[in-house]
């Protein structure tokens, strides 16, 4: 393995013919770069994806009240109910599984009829009424004051906490908005903080116009008594929402006498359900590109087995002299097997390296890119253990590949190989 003699003559054998040795390697390289370049495309999507999920607390599910279709307890079917404050201390009491449950109301939105006012300026936009949790249940960052708290819950605080979006459209460019007046349906709230979405694509800007007052403010300011239009439920991480779903719609069903078997009186959206998907996904395209890397590397194995067998053929009359001069069986059966191993390991290795340059560029490429040029793809990278896996596969490709010809070799006779010209 490390004389000298040996290797020489190895690289003899792979240069005598050159171009019959590169196109023979190709195959190699080309399944091992295709190999790389699927893995790296698939992490690179699932970042991206995974980008929008950002800050959002994934194991959490939203329900809202929707009108009953079944009668029960002699209540008739086609009945519109709402959530109430008492549920929400319901659920907390028999579920200690649940990490927030966060009653939320809204108020029109930024497509509707103006809604608020400062000064000359009015414009429309959503606002909302929350509990302190939301900021970990929800993507924001606070660029300027603060974020809703408990004491603004218990003393009802006419405070608004606002996005950038409403800064643009009712201050000035150099305007401070901290300390500033809003008035929301005819009532003054005071602006005590103001966020940026975490949230990426279409909906960012979006979601930058919205205005958060607390929960007891907003059903206090606006008449809506002790009315819940909807919760964010977000379980404990050792817990997943999905298995708790079932016992919380059951507890709401009782506590608003909706009928046991009636699917469309509780609406709800399961985000940890979606993301488990989602992720299920990107493992059934790392297996594609597996396999499909894997395919492509055995049709490049397949050539140099090909390529050997002539080689050994060419070389007969070598190997019988090698024969009759005392080499052993296992000496020629090396030396074939050197040669194949050494050929794909090269070619496999610089698959690797060509692949990670181009995977290099690309990310230059997107970190270049302006933060608001926001992409599905982000990061697109394969960590070390795939190059290792994919080493071990050059090797068992190179014994795989070599291991016929090696075959075909030791079962040359030197007394034939010696007649053969």
């Amino acid at each position: 393995m490390f004389k000298k003699d040996n290797w020489d003559e190895i690289l003899q054998a792979l240069t005598a013919n050159p171009f019959r040795t590169i196109l023979t390697a190709f195959g190699v390289f080309w399944g091992i770069f295709i190999l790389v370049i699927l893995l790296a495309a698939g992490n690179g999507l699932e970042n991206g994806i995974k980008k929008g999920f950002d800050g959002i607390a994934t194991n959490t599910m939203f329900m809202w009240s929707q009108t009953t279709s079944k009668a029960y307890k002699g209540l008739p079917k086609t009945r519109r109910y709402d959530f109430r404050n008492s549920d929400v201390a319901a659920l907390k009491a028999a579920l200690p599984d649940l990490l927030y449950v966060s009653p939320r109301n809204q108020l029109g939105d930024f497509n509707g009829t103006n809604n608020v006012v400062r000064g000359t300026k009015t414009s429309a936009f959503t606002i909302y009424g929350d509990y302190p949790e939301l900021i970990k249940q929800q993507p924001m960052d606070i660029i300027n004051g603060r974020f809703i708290n408990q004491q603004d819950i218990n003393s009802r605080r006419k405070i608004a906490v606002i996005g950038k979006g409403v800064i643009s459209e009712l201050y000035g460019k150099e305007e401070e908005a901290i300390g500033t007046y809003i008035k929301i349906n005819g009532i003054n709230f005071m602006v005590v903080g103001v966020y940026k979405s975490k949230q990426q694509g279409g909906n960012a800007e979006q979601e930058q116009k919205n205005i958060f007052i607390p929960f007891t403010t907003f059903q206090q300011a606006f008449n809506y008594g002790d009315k819940v239009g909807w919760m964010a439920i977000t379980a404990k991480d050792e817990t997943s929402i999905t298995d708790l779903k079932p016992k919380i719609l059951e507890i709401i069903k009782a506590l608003h006498s909706v009928h046991p078997d009636d699917s469309r009186a509780v609406g709800n959206f399961d985000l940890y359900e979606q993301y488990n998907k989602v992720q299920s996904l990107f493992n059934i395209l790392k297996v594609i590109a597996y396999f499909v890397g894997t395919l492509v590397l055995i049709s490049g194995v397949i050539g140099i087995s090909n390529i050997m067998l002539i080689v050994v053929k060419e070389r007969t009359k070598e190997i019988g002299i090698r024969r009759a001069l005392g080499a052993t069986p296992a000496a020629i059966r090396g030396q074939i097997l050197t040669e194949s191993i050494f050929l794909t390991i090269i070619s496999g290795m610089f698959g690797i390296a060509v692949a990670t340059g181009i995977i290099a560029i690309l990310n230059m490429v997107l970190d270049s890119m302006p933060p608001g040029n926001d992409t599905m793809f982000a990061n697109p990278t394969v960590d070390l253990g795939v190059v290792f896996v994919a080493l071990l596969i050059l090797v068992g490709s190179g014994l795989l590949a070599g291991f016929i010809p090696a075959q075909t070799a030791i079962n040359v006779k030197p007394v034939d190989a010696l007649r053969t010209e």
